[in-house]
């Protein structure tokens, strides 16, 4: 299997700092990942997003205003997000990245995609950078797939929601948003009862993990519920927003995931789409050793998936929580043999 690799040097230079969790050294950890899988590589250039692309997620005018602000010199864009004059390139082709991606497997380029790029996109609205990302580049990805009459799923398993990639989607029945993430937390969005609105009523599912979940409750999830919906929905694309800061060496959070739960949530995306169909995207993630291992058991666990067996339900608010996304998804989808 073969894994197209989308980066490019202009994501080093997006320079956050020191002392910033969201660093240029990320990059090449992940790079590391990528190529420690067992998948032959296809190094892919991220191109620039055209300002048209980005403008299908984010407002002209923002877009013109992270323009002139990185060109003169960059700055703080909000208390935890950080733009210098490299940025203004790194996020175009972060933005463009993952039409690149599209691309190459459309021609039958490579069998799955990897964005590695930063600024990271998914708390990135319409006119707002936060948390630190700028534009939001897998919205931007499906926004654009949607517009041609393609149905795309996103399954968001970074530790934090990602706000922005939801309410970009809140009301497009042609996009199903499907996030796990700790709760609470930043960025305080994602409650179970943000199911979408009409009419996208169901699109829209979180899984509000409490601090210190293990892999138990995220496996069941996707058996009993992830998988289910997306046999129900039937993309054609699955667009995967791959932070790794839910694994349990991460220092940003309190979730307590390893390399096999990553390679056995990306073995569960096989097969939901046809071949050729499924893309990662970079998002959080600042242990380097944790991003480099779990990268490679992401691609690694998708090239051979894993036994996908459903544990069996225990007690404590992790498993609570599973319960009740599964009830709460039952007005919208078909769902058996549920646990009280």
């Amino acid at each position: 299997m073969r894994v197209a690799l989308v980066t490019h040097q202009s994501a080093l230079e997006h320079d956050t700092g020191f002392g910033h969790p969201e660093r240029p050294a990320r990059i090449p950890a992940v790079i590391a990942g990528v190529h420690g899988s067992s998948l032959e590589v296809v190094e892919v250039e991220a191109p620039e997003a055209e300002f048209a692309a980005i403008g299908l997620v984010h407002e002209r005018a923002y877009i013109n205003e992270i323009h002139d602000f990185c060109l003169a010199g960059g700055g703080m864009l909000d208390v935890d997000t950080v733009a210098s004059r490299g940025s203004w390139e790194a996020a175009v082709r972060a933005a463009g990245a993952g039409g690149a991606a599209v691309e190459t497997l459309r021609q039958g380029g490579a069998d799955v995609g990897f964005v590695a790029m930063r600024p990271p996109g998914h708390h990135a609205l319409a006119r707002r950078a936060m948390g630190f990302c700028i534009f939001n580049n897998i919205a931007i990805t499906a926004r654009g797939l949607a517009l041609r009459g393609e149905k795309v799923a996103i399954v968001d398993w970074d530790v934090h929601h990602g706000n922005g990639t939801q309410q970009t989607f809140l009301r497009d029945p042609a996009v199903l948003y499907i996030s796990l993430h700790e709760f609470p937390a930043y960025p305080g969005t994602g409650w179970v009862e943000e199911v979408g609105e009409e009419p996208a009523q169901g699109r829209t599912v979180n899984f509000a993990w409490p601090p210190g979940c293990d892999g138990g409750p995220y496996r069941w999830a996707f058996v009993n519920v992830i998988i289910p919906i997306l046999d129900q929905f039937q993309p054609d694309w699955i667009l995967v927003s791959a932070g790794y800061d839910g694994h349990r060496n991460d220092p940003l959070a309190e979730i307590k995931l390893d390399e096999a739960d990553y390679a056995f949530m990306a073995g569960g995306l096989r097969g939901r789409v046809p071949a050729a169909r499924t893309i990662m995207f970079l998002e959080g993630g600042y242990d380097l050793a944790a991003l480099t291992s779990s990268v490679a058991a992401t691609l690694d666990g998708f090239a051979d998936p894993p036994e996908l067996e459903s544990p069996i339900p225990g007690t404590g608010s992790g498993w609570d929580m599973a319960r009740t996304v599964a009830w709460a998804m039952v007005p919208f989808w078909d769902l058996k043999d549920l646990p009280q």
